[in-house]
């Protein structure tokens, strides 16, 4: 996945999700790797509180890596489980709908998945606190039959609203377990991004 849709204000993201959206300049976009957008973070003193902050898509490399990781699937990689085992360094990543590319190569079409009845919904995410770079990663699983039909190799890690404190709290062994293939008859795909 290389491209989703944000089509909320920092406003209405706030309202939804019941966090601090401060000052956050989002007024809705499209985002791809390297370009900013809002996440949501705990308290960093570990608190109730959770805010919006901007951060950009794409966290530093490995050590023999060159270019900045959107996404995570190992989950098992010494890379990332130092990351997944701190509640702290985890995020929610809001989203209006994302990208999925079917076809053969050289006629491949775009289409837009998202969740029904839930215009702003969210994927579990890292985060990576770097001064120079503060940066997010979308974890990504196995596709459900919906999305498989347009992109069989992975979907992003979407978190229903019951599960989103769980991922920001919880110790790894239970977190791990929401890592699963949101179903697929609660989502849609159409041609063009759905409206907000």
């Amino acid at each position: 996945m290389q491209l989703y849709r944000l089509d909320a204000t920092a406003a209405q993201i706030s309202v939804t999700f019941g966090v601090d959206a401060g000052d956050d300049p989002w007024t809705g976009d499209y985002v791809t790797p390297g370009r900013p957008a809002p996440v949501i973070t705990p308290d960093s003193r570990g608190g109730p509180r959770r805010y919006l902050r901007p951060k950009l898509w794409g966290v530093p490399p490995p050590p023999q890596g060159t270019q900045p990781v959107a996404t995570v699937r190992n989950l098992a990689s010494p890379f990332w489980i130092g990351t997944l085992r701190h509640p702290e360094l985890r995020c929610l990543i809001p989203a209006t709908s994302f990208a999925l590319w079917s076809g053969a190569a050289g006629a491949k079409r775009q289409h837009w998945a998202s969740v029904d009845g839930r215009p702003i919904f969210a994927f579990a995410g890292i985060q990576r606190q770097n001064e120079d770079w503060p940066g997010f990663a979308i974890l990504t699983t196995d596709p459900n039959r919906l999305v498989e039909r347009h992109s069989p190799a992975a979907m992003p890690l979407i978190l229903h609203p019951e599960d989103h404190e769980r991922w920001l709290t919880a110790d790894w062994r239970d977190a791990a377990a929401l890592v699963t293939p949101y179903p697929g008859h609660l989502m849609a795909v159409g041609e063009t991004p759905p409206v907000t």
